[in-house]
């Protein structure tokens, strides 16, 4: 179902994005849109900190869509858990994910996303923090989340739609669906206002 704000938008809009959650995040909105996945190796200047990695990785990942036409407007984005100066991203093995969620542990860490909107002329980039403050984890209700769910695609090894999010979320301060990977009241609020200016 399209919503009627977008039923005559003036852009075809593109996610450039495999991520299901973002896929099904415009779907609920009511944007229509089409995929299009280009590779991109996700490094970033280790001298970068907090929300500059993910706005950096938002328009890298931009870069690799060449020659938009006049009506494509392409959506990037990245999203972070920064922790103690640090950026946590996808775990690698059950070992790292347990070694993350033990530091997060009892401790509020940020969720940070940028999202790059990209035309033929012009590149608008937001972002949205989050605080998450969890409970302490016991090592039990560690391996049970590792062992029963999917901690590996997701950055700081967690989602909060899952059961650790159902048990260890103590205090959340900002958008819930930032820390799900889309801030979508920032996302829909942008493009209404990229409307207005073509």
């Amino acid at each position: 179902m399209i919503s009627p704000f977008f039923e005559k938008f003036p852009y075809q809009i593109i996610l450039g994005s495999g991520s299901p959650r973002r896929q099904q995040f415009l779907k609920e909105l009511g944007i229509p849109f089409t995929i299009r996945l280009k590779s991109v190796e996700e490094i970033f200047p280790h001298d970068l900190k907090d929300k500059e990695i993910p706005i950096f990785l938002s328009k890298l990942k931009a870069t690799a869509f060449e020659n938009l036409s006049d009506d494509e407007l392409l959506i990037t984005s990245d999203t972070i858990v920064w922790f103690e100066n640090e950026a946590l991203g996808k775990a690698n093995s059950a070992e790292e994910a347990s070694q993350m969620l033990r530091r997060l542990s009892g401790k509020t860490h940020e969720v940070i996303t940028a999202i790059c909107f990209t035309t033929k002329h012009n590149q608008t980039i937001v972002h949205d923090v989050t605080k998450v403050t969890f409970e302490t984890f016991d090592d039990r209700e560690i391996d049970f989340y590792i062992n029963h769910f999917k901690p590996l695609d997701k950055a700081g090894a967690y989602g909060i739609q899952d059961w650790i999010g159902l048990i260890g979320v103590k205090r959340l301060e900002g958008s819930y669906f930032n820390v799900m990977g889309l801030p979508t009241n920032v996302l829909y609020q942008t493009l209404l206002k990229l409307a207005k200016q073509k």
